[in-house]
């Protein structure tokens, strides 16, 4: 924990096991990337994987995104998980039960080929286990086209709440319904691309849910 990763409010809600970090990045899909150019900010969603103590980001090589990042701009990473609708007997103690991870620091343009390609690895096997062997490989303009940014997981922080509504005790009789709505990503029957051939077995797509709650 650093001064920039302490919480000031609700800091009870704060987990700085390096673990649970880590088990909340592998649950996720979807991560936030924060960074200011020229005082304006940005926000920008995008995939991402962890690879031991580092996250990986790529994109196109001409992104804004890339390009800031590689030149050293300070960058705030967020991942959040949405578990449940808390609702209170009062509009002012409504909540969500939720984890979610911060990461600050600096990003580094990962140069190396072998590097590089690993990183591309993690991100479709991130999708879905074991995809990466079974796809075309990426082809020399492909992965030129392509630039992947390394993040290490040391300024981290991440909050957790869970649990029922926190209602005031004079609230407690007031006739109104109480509690959570769980809330969870689940993957649908997987709808086959028309060019599908004969004999191509389709995806099982409960690999990726049984993946992701191992840290529930």
């Amino acid at each position: 924990m650093t001064d920039r990763t302490r919480l000031k409010r609700l800091p009870k809600r704060g987990v700085f096991d390096r673990a649970a970090v880590y088990d909340i990045l592998d649950e996720g899909f979807v991560c936030h990337v924060g960074f200011a150019v020229d005082g304006q900010p940005y926000v920008i969603p995008t995939g991402y994987a962890r690879v031991g103590d580092k996250i990986y980001l790529h994109g196109s090589a001409a992104s804004r995104m890339v390009r800031s990042l590689a030149d050293g701009l300070d960058v705030c990473v967020t991942v959040t998980l949405v578990d449940g609708l808390v609702l209170a007997r009062s509009a002012f103690h409504h909540s969500m039960n939720y984890r979610s991870v911060m990461i600050l620091g600096r990003a580094r343009l990962v140069t190396d080929p072998a590097e590089k390609t690993e990183a591309l690895r993690a991100f479709t096997n991130h999708i879905v286990p074991d995809r990466w062997d079974a796809v075309r490989p990426m082809t020399s303009q492909e992965l030129l086209g392509t630039s992947v940014l390394a993040l290490p997981v040391e300024e981290a922080s991440a909050k957790v709440r869970s649990g029922p509504p926190g209602d005031d005790e004079a609230d407690l009789t007031w006739p109104a319904w109480a509690g959570v709505i769980p809330l969870s990503l689940e993957p649908g029957a997987p709808v086959a691309d028309v060019h599908v051939g004969p004999g191509i077995p389709p995806i099982d797509a409960r690999q990726v849910v049984n993946r992701r709650r191992r840290a529930s």
